[in-house]
Parts: C-alpha cells; structure tokens; sequence
C-alpha cells in the first residue's frame, strides 16, 4: 500500500462520535487517505444529526436516512414523520441513500434464546416501507440483514424492483450469498476480515465488482485492532486483507473498492 491510494469508508455511525471528536475523526481521515464516507443513520433525530454533519462536508460525507432495526420499532405516526422527512429531503435534491434499515437479527435472536416471544412481523413491515420508499425515490439502500434475514430482505427488494441494495457487513450461506451475488447487490467487509475466517470465506466467494469497504464506526474490533477506536483509515486493513484474498495487488483492490463504492452512491 501507498500513500496515494484513496478509500472509501462506506458505513460509519459518524454521528454517534462525541461532538468535539467528529470533526477531528473526519478531517484525519481526509487527510490520510478516506477520500469520503458514507454515515448512516439510526432513527429521526440521528437523521438531523447526520444531516447537520453532511451539510459541513458536501462532496465528502454522503448521509443514509433510515431506522435502524436493532431496536423497538417506531410507531406508526413516528414512521410516518421519519418517511415524510426523507421524501422533504429528496425534493430539496439533497445527494443521500437510505439508511440504515434492515432485520433484527441479533435482538431476534437473542430474544428466542431465553424463551422470548418475538414479533418480527413490525419489523417486516418497517423494511418493506423503505424499501417501498427507496423504489420511490430510486435511492441506494444500506441493509443490516445477516444470515436467513438476507432471504427475508431479498425477498422485499425483488417484489419492489429495487436493485441498488448494499448490505453492510454481511454474513450468510452460500445459498444467500450466490443469491445475492447474481442479483447485483453489494456487501461490504469491515476489518473483521483480517482475523475472522467467516468473512475471509465469504470474501473469496463474492465477485470484488460488488465489493465495498468499511468501519461501521464507532463499533471497536478484535484482533490487532483491541482497544483501538474505530477510524475510517481503518478500511485500508480491510482492503490490504482482501487484495491478498483475493490474490492481487493492494492498489488494484483499492483501485476497484474506491470505483464500486463511486458508483453505487454516485459519489
């Protein structure tokens, strides 16, 4: 790796970093290498947030409105003002995607577990309103949906004819993987896949053109990364690690990571 490769944090939590450490965060990254990041969002008031933080860095932060799913979902007079929001934003012809939505796999899971009931019905609903809304707008869209909640949220994409779908750190079979692969949706690897041999498996299945990098920021890692707070530079790890996957060289990679995520956010 040099110093004149650029990258693209293409998932990051920016607004959930303390206020007084955004800017620093975000001015470092740019200056070593993060050519922009992609920061999505958490619920309404994380949308103003992350819109706020956009608004300070046109061209470099591209924001994602959305709810995310490992949570209570919103009622539905708070959706509705989520969506009405997000459709004010598009008419004023800001650059975002949605962002991010998805299926609680983990609280889901969690949940039954212990013996739990678990209503995912609310769930589907919520993501099936924005992927009805990312159809609508002809935005990209940022999924969190891990495993057989892949299928659940491939299934809503194809029946709304939505095909600008990114989802962000993915796990799954290699059913839902070839799946997804010969959709056209992307995945992005975080740094975990310099340590975890799941996401290095996976990463040798998937076709780089539908490959992005990321941090999922302020989310911290294991590895050499233990005790280290999440940066954007940090994608370089990831796409160093995923250049010798896939047996090429860095700057090819990177090359191909920074094209791939341009173009699916028409950064």
């Amino acid at each position: 790796m040099t110093d004149r490769l650029s990258y693209i944090d293409a998932h990051i939590h920016a607004e959930l970093y303390e206020d007084a450490e955004q800017e620093r965060l975000l001015e470092a990254a740019f200056r070593e290498g993060v050519q922009a990041v992609v920061a999505v969002s958490m619920h309404l008031a994380s949308c103003k947030r992350t819109a706020a933080l956009a608004a300070r860095y046109p061209g470099q932060v591209l924001p994602a409105y959305g709810f995310h799913p490992e949570q209570e979902p919103p009622s539905e007079e708070e959706r509705e003002r989520l969506l009405a929001w997000i459709r004010h934003r598009h008419a004023s012809g800001e650059p975002f995607a949605i962002g991010e939505v998805g299926l609680p796999y983990y609280m889901r899971t969690e949940r039954q577990a212990k013996g739990e009931a678990f209503d995912e019905a609310r769930h589907l609903k919520l993501l099936e309103a924005f992927v009805r809304l990312a159809a609508e707008l002809n935005r990209p869209i940022v999924l969190h949906a891990v495993y057989e909640d892949a299928d659940k949220a491939c299934e809503l994409l194809c029946k709304h004819g939505v095909k600008r779908a990114h989802f962000h750190w993915f796990k799954g079979s290699a059913e839902t993987t070839s799946r997804m692969a010969q959709a056209g949706y992307f995945i992005s690897v975080t740094p975990d896949i310099v340590y975890e041999e799941e996401i290095a498996e996976l990463a040798r299945r998937y076709p780089l053109e539908l490959m992005m990098v990321e941090t999922d920021g302020p989310w911290p890692f294991d590895g050499p990364f233990e005790g280290m707070p999440t940066r954007p530079q940090m994608v370089k790890a990831a796409a160093e690690r995923l250049a010798e996957i896939k047996g090429i060289p860095v700057a090819e990679a990177a090359s191909a990571l920074l094209r791939n995520t341009k173009l699916f956010y028409n950064l």
